[in-house]
């Protein structure tokens, strides 16, 4: 089976949020193997010395199937593309927002995309302790080490994005042995097996994805966590909530999506924690920060930290 690879290279003086907006027309129109590429410095050594070399390209690059269809979606991608360029060329006297987009396609033998995006995948030490490993990287872990070994399948990343590691580092900070802990849009499964390590009792994770849920099984069990202490299900927050009467409650409760989503379930992410508990925001970007946070102080959260890594932002708010 052939397989079109469409990149969309991009220019922008605000990479973090031209990413996320580029990233949303491949997701929108259901491309597999959705990668964001953004230049970055060499890792550590003995991280990635297996790895292939990196472009210095910004991009976002997925695959489609290529079928009678195909041409029609790539035109939509083109179309979208120009609508993003056309309002930020609109914006930009007002926000400084700039972004020059070209769409890129070549088509693939079946075998060589599925094992080309793992490419872009490396052993990332995300705290002095927490290390992420790609399952098909190898990594010698020192004694005090906790590894997450990921398989992300094609619609995920292994937690290397700064939302993911600064949820990850908080979750550290913040979680109790025995804490009962929630993922609100689960993903990967990463934060749950991040719980689970550092000793949360009992983990529940919810996404409104099909596949997510499978793969975030898939990967709680590669990492050895016994099933009777987690639970996953394809749920929205509200629905979760609904059908468990009393509705449950937890010490910990992460949400690491778009601030926009996180503002709409805030009052759902209330009711699911516990007095005294900690959620964990990410997926916010710096000009979010502000809305996020007012809807915090309107639902009676109080501030226990805020995170930035260049244009992300990470919360840690407590009742």
């Amino acid at each position: 089976m052939k397989w079109i690879h469409v990149k969309a290279i991009f220019e922008s003086n605000d990479i973090p949020l031209a990413e996320e907006l580029v990233s949303d027309i491949f997701f929108g129109l259901g491309l597999q193997g959705v990668v964001c590429q953004i230049p970055m410095d060499a890792p550590p050594e003995g991280f990635a010395s297996d790895a292939v070399e990196v472009s210095d390209e910004t991009y976002v690059s997925g695959y489609l199937p290529d079928s009678d269809t195909s041409m029609e979606i790539i035109e939509k991608i083109r179309e979208k593309a120009e609508e993003l360029q056309s309002k930020s060329e609109g914006l930009q006297s007002q926000s400084g927002l700039y972004i020059n987009i070209v769409i890129k396609t070549e088509i693939v033998d079946q075998e060589d995309w599925a094992e080309a995006w793992k490419s872009f995948f490396y052993v990332t030490r995300i705290t002095e302790h927490i290390v992420v490993k790609p399952e098909w990287r190898t990594f010698a872990p020192h004694q005090k080490d906790i590894v997450i070994e990921i398989d992300p399948g094609m619609a995920f990343g292994t937690g290397t994005h700064p939302t993911t590691a600064m949820c990850v580092a908080l979750i550290e900070k913040y979680l109790m042995p025995a804490d009962t802990f929630l993922d609100v849009g689960t993903g990967s499964g990463i934060l749950m097996i991040a719980g689970a390590k550092l000793g949360a009792r009992r983990l529940c994770g919810i996404d409104n994805d099909e596949v997510a849920v499978e793969v975030a099984c898939q990967n709680l069990e590669k990492n050895a966590i016994d099933p009777d202490r987690y639970h996953v299900e394809k749920n929205t927050l509200d629905i979760y909530l609904a059908e468990n009467q009393p509705p449950p409650k937890f010490d910990i409760v992460t949400a690491n999506i778009i601030s926009e989503v996180i503002i709409e379930i805030l009052g759902d992410i209330k009711k699911s924690l516990s007095d005294g508990g900690t959620v964990i925001l990410s997926g916010i970007i710096r000009e979010k920060e502000g809305i996020v946070l007012a809807a915090l102080e309107e639902y009676g959260f109080s501030i226990a930290e805020i995170r930035y890594e260049g244009e992300w932002v990470a919360i840690a708010a407590k009742l």
